[in-house]
């Protein structure tokens, strides 16, 4: 049995490694679906440290990913060094800050923007709690929308470009490369640097799931008030859980500025926090690989729609425009998914449940 489960693993693994060498045969897009798709695991696990663990539920998680990107631009492109004069003397160039500085500093900015966000909506559940945290992932995008005037730091709409690559022991992501006398583009790269950044989100939800906070965040969960009364420091682990969930969501969009080039305030839209959202509930709230098979679909399934909304397209003799297609043809498969798996496509087997405890 133990022999099954390692070959198991070993065949997932080879299998992951594997993938995007073979999606670069059908072409670039479809490894770069691939990169989003893993950008988007990454985002869905730490929203579901939120609520899927802790049951708080955050529509404005797309924020923190907004914090990390803007962070990464800013201190990876010449925008400062072009708007200000003083920094301009200082660094020339701008700042090109290493992947190894990005990382950790995009997760402890966005971990206290989240704890920012906790404080105020300590006492708040449910439908009040969702509006609040819908409002501060509204104030942040039309924050870096406008905070181009009288000082622009962000460039407003327009958006940050000419943001560095990832740049791994004098690796460049960004330049195709050849190894072993294989062709690797710079999205095949990118797609073995988010990989690992993911198996490493694995580990550390995994580890929490298992520990005395995570199972503090299950009781919170669960009833509040029962689990205020066997001694739960509740404020303290709602903040926790709102810190940790937005810390892995820095990550994901400092790596989103680095594979794009380029941030704006379009990317960061209340649509991309439902998503999101819609990713951990229809995966199955607090269950891991439930969440990750829900991102890949989500994330996926657009672009794949995208071959069936042309010929629906032209079948309606183009009265229809082939993006509301494709949206319409998400919410049916969403709504019929929800109808048969009202509790997600791979939920957990403790959600709703007390927590046994192994004899």
């Amino acid at each position: 049995m133990q022999n099954n489960k390692t070959l198991h693993w070993v065949l997932g693994g080879l299998a992951l490694l594997v993938l995007p060498l073979i999606l670069q045969y059908f072409g670039n897009a479809w490894v770069r679906i691939a990169d989003l798709a893993l950008l988007y695991v990454m985002l869905a696990l730490g929203l579901n440290i939120v609520v899927g663990y802790a049951g708080l539920l955050d529509l404005g998680y797309v924020a923190f990913y907004a914090v990390g990107a803007y962070m990464f631009a800013l201190m990876a492109s010449p925008h400062l060094a072009e708007t200000f004069e003083g920094f301009a003397a200082m660094f020339p160039n701008g700042l090109h800050t290493s992947i190894w500085l990005v990382i950790p500093l995009g997760m402890l900015i966005a971990a206290c923007a989240g704890v920012l966000l906790g404080l105020p909506v300590l006492r708040l559940r449910g439908d009040y709690l969702a509006i609040v945290t819908l409002g501060f992932g509204e104030i942040i995008r039309i924050f870096i929308n406008n905070l181009d005037q009288p000082v622009n730091i962000t460039n407003g709409p327009k958006g940050i470009g000419q943001i560095d690559s990832v740049k791994i022991f004098g690796l460049d992501l960004a330049k195709r490369q050849e190894i072993f006398g294989f062709d690797i583009a710079s999205v095949t790269l990118y797609y073995y640097l988010f990989l690992v950044l993911v198996l490493f989100t694995i580990v550390i939800c995994y580890r929490l799931q298992d520990s005395r906070i995570g199972r503090a965040w299950m009781a919170i969960r669960e009833d509040e008030i029962a689990a205020k009364a066997m001694g739960i420091n509740v404020r303290n682990m709602k903040l926790l859980a709102f810190g940790m969930g937005a810390s892995f969501g820095g990550v994901a969009g400092s790596m989103f500025g680095a594979f794009q080039g380029f941030v704006s305030p379009e990317s960061f839209s209340l649509m991309e926090s439902v998503m999101i959202v819609a990713m951990v509930v229809l995966g199955g709230l607090g269950h891991i690989p439930g969440v990750i098979l829900g991102a890949v679909l989500l994330s996926a399934l657009p672009e794949v729609l995208r071959y069936v909304a042309g010929p629906l397209q032209e079948m309606t003799g183009g009265r229809l425009d082939a993006s509301i297609l494709r949206q319409l043809l998400i919410a049916l498969a969403m709504i019929v998914i929800m109808l048969l798996r009202p509790r997600g496509l791979w939920p957990t087997p403790e959600h709703g449940k007390n927590l046994s405890r192994p004899s």
